[in-house]
């Protein structure tokens, strides 16, 4: 079998995926079922609300609504192969150019594909803020020998997966019409 179903319907090639068979939808449902740190945190919290914090956390920044969007998403491509965690990734370089291709076609889809190598750098330095401050929350571990600055306070609360879902394709939607109507470089 080379194809997943995903919750659409959709039977998707994740090796040799189809840009026209990516849904938002799979990715917000997905995502909101999928679970941080391999599920080793003390209680559920998922990508979804993991990525809507990143989301937040680049529009405090006051960065542009097209980097809000690329946080939002620089998670997406696990609703399509999953996650590896950290440690067992960098093992696998071959599961990265799947990851990475995915990645970049999500990204084209919805129109951010364009990324500036600082953008880039803000959107990793936005996500490893937070799953430092994830881990600190959750174990009380402090992953990184310097503590990031947060320039608001992330949502922790663990909500239903339908309400994270929503609440996923409501931002989605916002920002993509935002990037779509060429406001992508406003905040």
């Amino acid at each position: 079998m080379g194809y997943i179903r995903t919750y659409s319907g959709i039977y998707f090639d994740p090796v040799f995926p189809d840009e026209k068979y990516i849904k938002l939808e799979d990715i917000a449902h997905s995502l909101s079922l999928l679970c941080r740190a391999n599920g080793h945190f003390p209680e559920f919290f998922s990508v979804a609300r993991h990525s809507l914090n990143c989301a937040s956390e680049a529009k405090a920044r006051e960065l542009s609504i097209r980097v809000q969007l690329a946080c939002l998403l620089h998670d997406a491509g696990e609703a399509y192969v999953s996650d590896v965690t950290r440690p067992i990734k960098a093992e696998l370089p071959e599961y990265r150019t799947i990851e990475d291709r995915m990645h970049d076609m999500i990204l084209r889809k919805f129109g951010v594909s364009d990324l500036h190598a600082r953008e880039l750098s803000m959107i990793n330095e936005i996500d490893d803020a937070m799953m430092y401050h994830e881990f600190l929350h959750f174990t009380g571990d402090r992953i990184f020998q310097k503590e990031p600055r947060l320039f608001r306070k992330p949502n922790y609360t663990s909500l239903p997966f339908k309400d994270t879902e929503s609440e996923f394709l409501t931002a989605a939607g916002h920002l993509i019409i935002q990037v779509k109507l060429g406001k992508g470089d406003l905040v």
